[in-house]
């Protein structure tokens, strides 16, 4: 059994969540594409190369294409390998990129796809949580630079999502946990019951193989999948006098900080937990939400292990490079906080000691 889930965007295509997904992610790409271009990392080079035999066989000229594990994909000089690739194997506006992996080679994948002539078709199939709940779906592909993360991409929608769930079999508890995170972050900002089902059955939550694991990516990738398609581009609304996509970006602000502050090595998910419970701080600062729901936050992150706490030095450091993100506006900076449960909004321009006041009850 699998679920199927569309994005109902301009484009609209399917998401598909399950086990045992190979035949279905060769489906997905279409006769049309004489050339396929596998992006994956060391590590799934085993998985490339079934792919690539069953696509062999399917008549499709196949190219794999490794790519560093991790953060360190996603940079220009390997944006520019992956440029080589295409060009020397001939590679044309019907071909197809396909991004196998954790969401940074998912990221770097799609802006290989949106950046090489112009925009060719790519589809994601994602082996981690993260990348099957965050990365995957909402056509947002990058790069980092040496200023920040994901400040190098474009918009650009892939034509299939393929979850399959057997990946996760593999995937360290740490990696699991992580990705958890992002869909922990769609229970505040979206949908409650995500948080009830976590609380409900933390132990499963963790399980690569649960069920329960399996409902909650489900309605992580359903909260994103409704949240983009009313707001592709981050415009900054959904028509319904909502902040669109903006409110996916709950705890990332600080979260990308801590990722660049430590060079990556702190995980994602790892970084966005303590960002939720910064903004969720900073919220209840600005008088919008009370202690309970703060307390939530921190009860929520700590039932599943994620951190909630960051070091304290490193606050002259995080503030500059939270500047930089992407929400901010000119010299605004500006955070997704929430004014109740499942009720974002963005605070714009909050007073620097408040700010510092927020980040030393997160500080270790």
């Amino acid at each position: 059994m699998s679920t199927r889930l569309t994005v109902p965007t301009a484009r609209p295509y399917e998401v598909v969540i399950g086990h045992g997904l190979h035949a279905d992610l060769v489906a997905s790409i279409d006769d049309s594409a004489q050339r396929v271009a596998i992006v994956h990392p060391p590590t799934l080079r085993h998985r490339a190369e079934q792919l690539r035999v069953a696509l062999a066989d399917a008549g499709r000229e196949v190219h794999l294409v490794e790519v560093p594990d991790g953060e360190q994909a996603k940079s220009a000089a390997v944006l520019e390998f992956c440029w080589r690739v295409l060009g020397e194997s001939g590679f044309t506006r019907s071909d197809v990129v396909v991004g196998l992996g954790g969401g940074s080679t998912t990221d770097l994948a799609g802006f290989v796809a949106a950046s090489w002539l112009r925009g060719v078709r790519f589809v994601n199939a994602p082996t981690t949580v993260l990348g099957m709940v965050d990365a995957a779906v909402g056509g947002k592909t990058g790069i980092n630079t040496g200023q920040g993360k994901n400040l190098v991409g474009a918009f650009h929608e892939p034509v299939a999502v393929v979850c399959d769930l057997d990946a996760l079999a593999t995937l360290p508890a740490a990696e699991v946990r992580s990705g958890l995170a992002e869909i922990v972050k769609c229970g505040f900002i979206a949908d409650p019951s995500i948080l009830e089902l976590v609380e409900a059955a933390p132990t499963a939550a963790l399980d690569a193989g649960s069920a329960v694991l399996e409902t909650l990516i489900a309605k992580g990738i359903t909260v994103k999948a409704r949240t983009v398609a009313g707001d592709l581009h981050e415009s900054g609304g959904d028509g319904s006098g909502g902040i669109g996509r903006e409110a996916l970006n709950y705890g990332h602000t600080l979260g990308h900080a801590i990722e660049r502050h430590t060079g990556y090595e702190v995980r994602h998910g790892e970084a966005i937990s303590v960002g939720m419970v910064f903004v969720a701080e900073l919220a209840r600062r600005s008088g919008l939400i009370d202690d309970s729901l703060v307390e939530v936050h921190r009860e929520m992150l700590e039932l599943v292990g994620l951190p909630t706490r960051y070091r304290a030095e490193a606050w002259d450091d995080l503030l500059p490079a939270m500047r930089l993100d992407k929400k901010s506006r000119g010299s605004t900076i500006r955070f997704v906080v929430l004014d109740a449960l499942a009720s974002p909004r963005i605070l714009a321009a909050p007073d620097e000691d408040l700010l510092r006041d927020s980040y030393r009850a997160v500080s270790a």
